[in-house]
């Protein structure tokens, strides 16, 4: 009788120490289950955020463009001598829609890690006033580009551009 209880003690201490195991890793692959799951959130809306601000661009609706920027927004080209703020770009915006009305922001690929969203698109409008001495030629003009954006606490703080600026003058 004293060996099947010391039997019956053994398995019930080793069943019990291996759901304790059990429960303890599934406590630790929840944490980290969790953390990736918020982090792929914080992601998907950084994304929405992107898509929000080139929606905004195209609508050239400059209120939600400057709820979606920061204040203290910069965007990096090259050819800029010094980074645009706020105003620059609203300023550009608008002499680049008036030079083509119907241009649009096709994202063709978006990759979000972290604090950051890159999007690879194409621009496409049409030519129908003077842009920058260049008389409108009423083309459709496509325009590769590739951005990254940095979005903190909801908002755009970074944008690095780089535009295929010698194609679309070339059309």
């Amino acid at each position: 009788m004293k060996k099947s209880f010391l039997t019956f003690i053994y398995t019930f201490s080793m069943t019990a120490l291996f759901f304790l195991t059990i429960g303890c890793q599934n406590q630790a692959e929840k944490a980290e289950l969790d953390k990736f799951n918020a982090m792929v959130q914080v992601q998907n809306q950084n994304k929405l955020i992107v898509r929000e601000v080139l929606t905004a661009i195209d609508s050239n609706n400059f209120d939600k463009l400057g709820q979606l920027l920061a204040e203290d927004f910069v965007l990096n080209a090259p050819g800029l001598t010094q980074p645009w703020k706020k105003e620059d770009i609203f300023q550009a915006i608008k002499a680049h829609y008036a030079s083509f009305p119907d241009w649009t922001h096709n994202i063709e690929e978006m990759i979000a890690e972290g604090d950051k969203v890159a999007v690879r698109g194409t621009g496409i409008g049409t030519h129908k006033a003077l842009y920058k001495g260049i008389e409108p030629t009423g083309k459709k003009i496509t325009q590769a580009s590739m951005s990254v954006m940095t979005i903190i606490d909801g908002k755009v703080k970074h944008w690095w551009v780089l535009e295929d600026s010698l194609g679309f003058r070339q059309q």
